[in-house]
């Protein structure tokens, strides 16, 4: 009896996400999520909706438990919808991003961009480096013990200036709420993904699980480039 409850509710959960998926500029909104996390109002003016039709469609993709709504760790005013890990296992992406060069941006450099590089430039074909908006005096010392317990050499890794960057990226990815809201309009495609500061909680752990959605989400956006 339990095992045919368990079945019946695992199927209602998918029939929900296929419900949820079933109309077209939800479908889109989820293919965009894949990369990069957006704000609702960046959703609607890309779909050319108002608000509040935005607004219905998100709660529907929430309902189904393939987004999650979280608020900036930079402008505490602002929201930021991002697709639930492993929500969708099975769906491919669309089409292929050609990126042969990719800038990992943060605030202070110390951390979360700096293993964000490295973790592209260890799995993908193209190459990667790394910059702050405001960087700091040295990488974090947890960050490079966690790196190094993935076997990651971080111990001469040095924060520099966004500045100071000499590559031409093809693609910039601000893996910073704050370095997001600060980064002005720029030619370069941008992507964003809302990683919490593991310094403020100053603990192994949270560059832990920093390090686990970094290197979650470079999976899933090399997996979806092409180099050239």
């Amino acid at each position: 009896m339990e095992a045919n409850f368990s079945r019946t509710e695992k199927i209602k959960d998918r029939a929900a996400i296929h419900a949820a998926l079933g109309e077209p500029a939800r479908l889109a909104i989820i293919d965009a999520l894949r990369v990069s996390d957006r704000s609702p109002s960046s959703l609607a003016q890309w779909l050319g909706m108002d608000s509040n039709l935005m607004a219905h469609h998100l709660d529907v993709l929430a309902s189904a438990g393939l987004i999650e709504r979280i608020v900036s760790s930079g402008d505490r005013r602002r929201r930021y919808v991002r697709l639930k890990e492993d929500a969708l296992k099975d769906l491919s992406p669309v089409e292929p991003l050609p990126v042969n060069a990719v800038l990992f941006l943060c605030t202070h450099n110390s951390a979360r961009s700096q293993l964000a590089a490295a973790l592209w430039n260890r799995k993908a074909l193209s190459i990667a480096e790394s910059a702050g908006t405001h960087p700091a005096p040295c990488v974090h010392p947890l960050a490079i013990d966690v790196a190094a317990r993935h076997g990651i050499d971080l111990s001469t890794a040095a924060p520099r200036s966004f500045s100071e960057v000499l590559m031409t990226a093809d693609l910039i990815v601000t893996v910073c709420d704050r370095a997001n809201e600060e980064l002005g309009p720029s030619a370069v495609p941008r992507m964003h993904w809302s990683i919490p500061d593991p310094a403020e909680a100053g603990t192994l752990e949270a560059f832990h699980q920093v390090f686990q959605a970094l290197d979650h989400r470079v999976n899933v956006l090399s997996e979806r480039t092409l180099t050239y």
